[in-house]
Protein backbone atom coordinates (compact mmCIF):
# COMPACT_ATOMS: atom_id res chain seq x y z
CA UNK A 1 0.00 0.00 0.00
CA UNK A 2 1.43 2.95 -1.21
CA UNK A 3 1.93 6.08 1.77
CA UNK A 4 0.48 9.19 1.20
CA UNK A 5 2.27 12.23 -0.01
CA UNK A 6 1.59 15.11 1.44
CA UNK A 7 2.91 18.36 0.41
CA UNK A 8 5.60 20.47 2.31
CA UNK A 9 4.54 23.44 3.80
CA UNK A 10 6.93 26.17 3.75
CA UNK A 11 8.37 25.88 7.37
CA UNK A 12 9.86 29.08 7.58
CA UNK A 13 7.39 31.68 5.71
CA UNK A 14 5.13 30.49 8.52
CA UNK A 15 7.37 30.35 11.58
CA UNK A 16 7.80 34.36 10.38
CA UNK A 17 4.30 35.27 9.93
CA UNK A 18 3.24 33.77 13.17
CA UNK A 19 6.24 35.72 14.80
CA UNK A 20 5.23 38.54 13.47
CA UNK A 21 1.64 38.67 14.63
CA UNK A 22 2.93 37.70 18.41
CA UNK A 23 5.13 40.95 18.16
CA UNK A 24 2.13 42.92 16.74
CA UNK A 25 0.48 41.39 19.85
CA UNK A 26 3.39 42.24 22.12
CA UNK A 27 3.61 45.84 20.82
CA UNK A 28 0.34 46.94 21.75
CA UNK A 29 0.38 50.30 22.50
CA UNK A 30 3.18 51.20 19.86
CA UNK A 31 0.71 49.98 17.24
CA UNK A 32 -1.55 53.33 18.45
CA UNK A 33 -0.49 56.57 17.29
CA UNK A 34 -1.07 59.30 19.55
CA UNK A 35 -1.53 63.28 18.06
CA UNK A 36 -2.57 66.38 19.44
CA UNK A 37 -1.97 70.30 18.84
CA UNK A 38 -0.82 72.95 20.50
CA UNK A 39 -3.62 74.21 22.38
CA UNK A 40 -2.85 75.77 26.13
CA UNK A 41 -3.56 74.94 28.64
CA UNK A 42 -5.18 71.32 27.27
CA UNK A 43 -1.95 70.15 25.35
CA UNK A 44 1.29 72.69 25.18
CA UNK A 45 4.96 72.49 24.82
CA UNK A 46 6.74 73.69 28.02
CA UNK A 47 10.67 73.22 28.25
CA UNK A 48 10.65 70.52 25.24
CA UNK A 49 7.84 68.35 27.16
CA UNK A 50 4.52 68.20 26.56
CA UNK A 51 2.17 68.79 29.24
CA UNK A 52 -1.29 70.65 29.97
CA UNK A 53 -4.55 69.13 31.58
CA UNK A 54 -5.79 67.21 28.33
CA UNK A 55 -1.91 65.53 28.21
CA UNK A 56 -2.25 64.82 31.92
CA UNK A 57 -5.45 63.07 30.86
CA UNK A 58 -4.58 60.95 28.09
CA UNK A 59 -1.38 59.68 29.98
CA UNK A 60 -3.30 58.76 33.17
CA UNK A 61 -5.91 56.45 30.89
CA UNK A 62 -2.73 54.91 29.48
CA UNK A 63 -0.94 54.11 32.74
CA UNK A 64 -4.63 52.70 33.51
CA UNK A 65 -4.21 50.22 31.25
CA UNK A 66 -0.29 49.43 31.76
CA UNK A 67 0.38 51.55 28.56
CA UNK A 68 2.81 54.45 27.84
CA UNK A 69 2.23 56.78 24.52
CA UNK A 70 3.98 58.25 22.08
CA UNK A 71 2.46 61.83 21.62
CA UNK A 72 3.25 63.90 18.68
CA UNK A 73 2.30 67.44 18.65
CA UNK A 74 1.77 68.96 15.26
CA UNK A 75 -0.83 71.85 13.60
CA UNK A 76 -4.12 70.71 14.33
CA UNK A 77 -5.05 70.25 10.47
CA UNK A 78 -2.33 67.57 9.90
CA UNK A 79 -3.65 65.83 13.29
CA UNK A 80 -7.47 66.31 12.10
CA UNK A 81 -6.19 64.91 8.79
CA UNK A 82 -4.14 61.81 9.97
CA UNK A 83 -6.77 61.00 12.41
CA UNK A 84 -9.37 61.17 9.43
CA UNK A 85 -7.38 59.20 6.91
CA UNK A 86 -4.94 56.16 9.11
CA UNK A 87 -5.64 53.89 11.27
CA UNK A 88 -5.11 53.19 15.16
CA UNK A 89 -4.53 57.44 15.35
CA UNK A 90 -6.07 58.46 18.65
CA UNK A 91 -6.17 62.33 18.69
CA UNK A 92 -7.22 64.62 21.57
CA UNK A 93 -8.39 67.48 22.58
CA UNK A 94 -11.16 67.43 20.03
CA UNK A 95 -14.43 68.59 20.06
CA UNK A 96 -17.68 65.99 20.07
CA UNK A 97 -19.43 68.03 17.66
CA UNK A 98 -22.93 66.59 15.29
CA UNK A 99 -20.69 67.29 12.30
CA UNK A 100 -18.06 64.91 13.55
CA UNK A 101 -20.35 62.29 15.38
CA UNK A 102 -19.73 59.84 12.58
CA UNK A 103 -16.05 60.43 11.80
CA UNK A 104 -14.13 59.32 14.70
CA UNK A 105 -14.51 56.48 17.05
CA UNK A 106 -15.51 58.36 20.09
CA UNK A 107 -13.73 57.55 23.66
CA UNK A 108 -14.69 60.06 25.77
CA UNK A 109 -14.69 63.67 27.68
CA UNK A 110 -11.49 64.93 29.16
CA UNK A 111 -11.57 68.28 29.76
CA UNK A 112 -14.48 70.95 30.04
CA UNK A 113 -15.17 73.84 27.53
CA UNK A 114 -16.88 77.13 26.74
CA UNK A 115 -16.87 78.65 23.27
CA UNK A 116 -17.43 82.65 23.16
CA UNK A 117 -16.44 84.89 20.20
CA UNK A 118 -14.08 87.57 21.73
CA UNK A 119 -13.60 91.23 21.37
CA UNK A 120 -10.79 93.45 23.28
CA UNK A 121 -12.42 95.59 25.96
CA UNK A 122 -10.90 98.68 23.96
CA UNK A 123 -12.60 97.99 20.75
CA UNK A 124 -16.19 96.02 22.29
CA UNK A 125 -18.31 94.32 19.33
CA UNK A 126 -21.58 94.16 20.92
CA UNK A 127 -23.82 90.99 19.43
CA UNK A 128 -26.55 89.64 19.88
CA UNK A 129 -27.08 86.96 17.41
CA UNK A 130 -23.98 85.11 15.36
CA UNK A 131 -25.65 86.90 12.39
CA UNK A 132 -24.76 90.06 13.14
CA UNK A 133 -20.99 88.89 13.28
CA UNK A 134 -20.78 88.23 9.50
CA UNK A 135 -20.05 91.91 9.38
CA UNK A 136 -16.47 91.36 10.99
CA UNK A 137 -13.45 89.77 10.47
CA UNK A 138 -13.16 86.59 12.84
CA UNK A 139 -9.61 84.92 13.89
CA UNK A 140 -9.80 81.16 13.50
CA UNK A 141 -7.35 78.07 13.32
CA UNK A 142 -6.91 76.19 10.05
CA UNK A 143 -9.97 73.16 10.60
CA UNK A 144 -10.72 73.21 14.56
CA UNK A 145 -13.77 72.96 15.44
CA UNK A 146 -14.44 76.73 15.94
CA UNK A 147 -13.98 77.60 12.32
CA UNK A 148 -15.41 74.34 11.41
CA UNK A 149 -18.63 75.72 13.38
CA UNK A 150 -18.56 79.29 11.52
CA UNK A 151 -18.21 77.63 8.16
CA UNK A 152 -20.91 75.29 8.56
CA UNK A 153 -23.07 78.81 8.97
CA UNK A 154 -21.62 80.24 5.71
CA UNK A 155 -18.74 82.70 6.80
CA UNK A 156 -16.07 81.89 4.75
CA UNK A 157 -12.04 81.97 5.07
CA UNK A 158 -10.49 84.77 3.11
CA UNK A 159 -13.75 86.91 3.60
CA UNK A 160 -14.86 87.13 7.30
CA UNK A 161 -12.54 84.60 8.08
CA UNK A 162 -8.37 84.75 9.01
CA UNK A 163 -7.38 81.34 9.24
CA UNK A 164 -4.05 80.57 11.55
CA UNK A 165 -1.99 77.50 12.22
CA UNK A 166 -1.55 78.77 16.15
CA UNK A 167 -3.99 79.76 18.66
CA UNK A 168 -1.08 82.61 19.82
CA UNK A 169 -1.38 84.41 16.26
CA UNK A 170 -5.13 84.96 16.98
CA UNK A 171 -4.69 87.18 20.14
CA UNK A 172 -1.82 89.03 18.14
CA UNK A 173 -4.35 89.79 15.59
CA UNK A 174 -6.93 90.87 17.96
CA UNK A 175 -4.64 93.53 19.32
CA UNK A 176 -3.07 94.42 16.27
CA UNK A 177 -6.74 95.43 14.79
CA UNK A 178 -6.10 93.03 11.84
CA UNK A 179 -9.74 91.16 13.06
CA UNK A 180 -12.06 92.71 15.02
CA UNK A 181 -13.05 89.14 16.78
CA UNK A 182 -11.47 86.06 18.07
CA UNK A 183 -13.47 82.68 18.57
CA UNK A 184 -11.67 80.45 21.95
CA UNK A 185 -12.87 78.04 24.02
CA UNK A 186 -12.15 79.84 27.36
CA UNK A 187 -9.44 78.25 28.87
CA UNK A 188 -7.51 78.68 26.11
CA UNK A 189 -8.03 82.25 25.41
CA UNK A 190 -7.57 83.47 29.13
CA UNK A 191 -4.68 81.15 29.43
CA UNK A 192 -2.72 82.74 26.28
CA UNK A 193 -3.93 86.49 27.20
CA UNK A 194 -2.27 85.45 30.73
CA UNK A 195 1.28 84.63 28.94
CA UNK A 196 1.28 88.39 28.13
CA UNK A 197 0.61 89.53 31.57
CA UNK A 198 -2.22 90.66 30.87
CA UNK A 199 -5.66 90.04 32.84
CA UNK A 200 -8.30 88.80 30.09
CA UNK A 201 -11.05 90.32 32.42
CA UNK A 202 -9.74 93.88 31.68
CA UNK A 203 -8.78 92.95 27.98
CA UNK A 204 -11.21 90.70 26.73
CA UNK A 205 -15.22 91.46 26.15
CA UNK A 206 -17.50 88.02 25.59
CA UNK A 207 -19.35 89.60 22.56
CA UNK A 208 -20.92 86.42 21.83
CA UNK A 209 -21.45 82.86 24.08
CA UNK A 210 -21.44 79.71 21.67
CA UNK A 211 -23.63 77.14 23.97
CA UNK A 212 -24.00 74.59 20.61
CA UNK A 213 -20.22 74.68 20.19
CA UNK A 214 -19.67 71.27 22.01
CA UNK A 215 -22.41 71.93 24.34
CA UNK A 216 -21.43 70.00 27.49
CA UNK A 217 -19.50 67.53 25.98
CA UNK A 218 -16.39 69.80 26.33
CA UNK A 219 -13.31 68.07 24.78
CA UNK A 220 -12.62 64.59 23.68
CA UNK A 221 -10.31 61.66 23.16
CA UNK A 222 -11.43 59.97 20.01
CA UNK A 223 -10.23 57.32 17.50
CA UNK A 224 -9.74 57.03 14.06
CA UNK A 225 -12.54 55.06 12.56
CA UNK A 226 -10.00 52.08 11.16
CA UNK A 227 -9.14 51.52 14.95
CA UNK A 228 -10.90 48.12 16.05
CA UNK A 229 -13.29 48.17 18.62
CA UNK A 230 -12.18 46.19 21.21
CA UNK A 231 -9.55 49.00 21.40
CA UNK A 232 -12.01 51.86 21.56
CA UNK A 233 -13.79 49.60 24.41
CA UNK A 234 -10.63 49.44 26.09
CA UNK A 235 -9.63 52.97 26.22
CA UNK A 236 -13.06 53.71 27.03
CA UNK A 237 -12.99 51.42 30.36
CA UNK A 238 -9.21 53.21 31.20
CA UNK A 239 -11.37 56.81 31.20
CA UNK A 240 -14.10 55.53 33.33
CA UNK A 241 -11.20 53.92 35.91
CA UNK A 242 -9.77 56.89 36.24
CA UNK A 243 -12.79 59.17 36.94
CA UNK A 244 -14.15 56.72 39.18
CA UNK A 245 -10.71 56.38 41.00
CA UNK A 246 -10.31 60.04 41.86
CA UNK A 247 -7.07 60.74 39.31
CA UNK A 248 -9.02 62.27 36.74
CA UNK A 249 -10.51 64.72 39.49
CA UNK A 250 -7.00 65.18 40.98
CA UNK A 251 -5.54 66.29 37.55
CA UNK A 252 -8.41 68.99 36.94
CA UNK A 253 -7.85 70.66 40.03
CA UNK A 254 -4.26 71.57 38.96
CA UNK A 255 -5.46 73.17 35.87
CA UNK A 256 -8.90 74.93 36.88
Amino acid sequence: MALLSLPRLPLIPVLLACLAGWTAIARGNDEIRVVTEELPPFNMTVNDKLTGMSTEIVEAVFKELGLKPSIQSMPWARAYDMALHSDNVLIYSITHTPERDTLFKWVGDIAPTQWYLYSLASKPVRLTDLEQARAYQIATVKEDVGEQYLANRGFVVGRNLQSSNKYEFNYEKLQQGHVDLWISNELNAFYLVRQTGEDPAQVLVRSLSLPDLGGNQGLSMAFSRGTPDATVEKFRAGLKAIRENGTYASIARKWQ
